[in-house]
């Protein structure tokens, strides 16, 4: 590790000015270091508005004072990431405010992968919780790393989603990463460190503050392909997400529910403004798979091998092409109504079922 470069990193990042002015010193001064070198004089120059920043900098590096910073990058997995490294995203390079740094636990080279964003309400519905879970788990096998906030209720699901498939999925803080907000989700972020990444781009120590996530927002909706929307009343924070995400010029994806659920109301207001209205994992897979170079659509088995074939194929019988609740089910095949719910659930996402008014469906296939 070059402590000395990370160092100058690290006290330009501690300078309080925006990302938009460090990458601007770095364009006028080619190295991070350089900066450090410069004269007051030639630093004004770029630093016109603030002083205090000029300060910062002309008084030059205290490693001594990093040694937090530098502590916790000696432990295995951590590391920073600049906007001048290589394998710094190529999708966040291309927003109009990139951060300049980001600290990052975990594997760095997945966040330039192929990413989809998925979040959604705070207090989701049952439904809700398993939608997330279910489409998460769906593209993740499909190629495409889940990436979300690590807050509870949707965003968490998305995570859990992604991991039990066995696929990769990326948790975006709005603190510092040695601080996991809200507490409750610490074992959740363990689990994501260990198979996919942290990132933040605050500081270590830095406490949860109103403005933090609509910036770390930013970076969800920056890094991804797309983002979908699975439940959001709405004043819902995910909006502003998506609407970041529509700046951004990447898809946004919503997912329809009840007219009178406040939940699905952030989502229709997404889907009159031009989201596109999923019902299952294969209409994301349409739109992201050309981007993101996977397997087309028609060619992706994913999920269609799973423990429950044999169930499956008797719900299937069972259903016919003539809408059936799940009661009429129960009577029919002898399986509990939680585990129909379940693999119904899995069923409509795979395309294989259509759900109708009233609690009904019918295959389709």
């Amino acid at each position: 590790m070059n402590s000395h470069h990370y160092a100058c990193w690290l006290t330009l990042h501690r300078a309080h000015i925006s990302s938009q002015t460090i990458i601007a010193l770095l364009e006028y001064f080619g190295a991070v270091e350089t900066i450090f070198a410069a004269s007051r004089t030639q630093l004004a120059k770029c630093l016109t508005q603030e002083k205090s920043a000029l300060d910062t900098i002309s008084a030059g590096i205290n490693e001594d004072a990093l040694e937090k910073e530098f502590q916790w990058l000696g432990e295995k997995n951590n590391h920073l990431l600049t906007w001048q490294d290589a394998d710094y995203p190529r999708l966040l390079r291309e927003i109009p405010d990139p951060p300049a740094l980001l600290f990052v636990c975990g594997d760095k080279t997945l966040l330039d992968q192929p990413q989809i964003a998925i979040v959604g309400s705070r207090n989701p519905t049952r439904s809700g919780q398993e939608n997330a879970r279910a489409f998460a788990a769906y593209l993740a096998q499909a190629g495409l790393a889940i990436t979300s906030g690590l807050a509870i209720g949707i965003d968490a699901c998305a995570h859990r989603g992604a991991l039990e498939a066995g696929g990769k999925t990326i948790a975006v803080f709005g603190t510092g990463l040695d601080r996991v907000y809200p507490a409750q989700q610490r074992e959740l972020a363990h689990q994501i460190a260990a198979q996919g990444a942290l990132i933040s781009e605050f500081p270590l120590g830095s406490a949860p503050r109103r403005e933090h996530f609509p910036k770390r927002n930013r970076i969800i909706s920056g890094m991804s392909l797309g983002a979908l929307v699975v439940e959001a009343a709405l004043q819902s924070g995910s909006l502003i997400t998506a609407r970041l995400a529509a700046d951004q010029g990447r898809e946004v994806f919503a997912v329809p529910g009840s007219i009178h659920s406040p939940l699905a109301r952030g989502c229709h207001a997404l889907i009159r403004q031009g989201a596109k209205l999923v019902e299952t994992a294969q209409d994301i897979l349409e739109e992201l798979a050309p981007l993101a170079h996977l397997a087309q659509p028609a060619a992706v088995e994913i999920g269609r091998a799973h423990p429950h074939d044999e169930q499956t194929a008797i719900l299937l019988e069972h259903l016919g092409y003539d809408p059936v609740d799940i009661d009429t089910l129960v009577e029919r095949s002898g399986l509990t109504p939680d585990f129909i719910s379940s693999m119904l659930l899995q069923m409509e996402l795979h395309g294989l079922i259509e759900a109708r008014p009233g609690g009904k469906y019918l295959r389709i296939c």
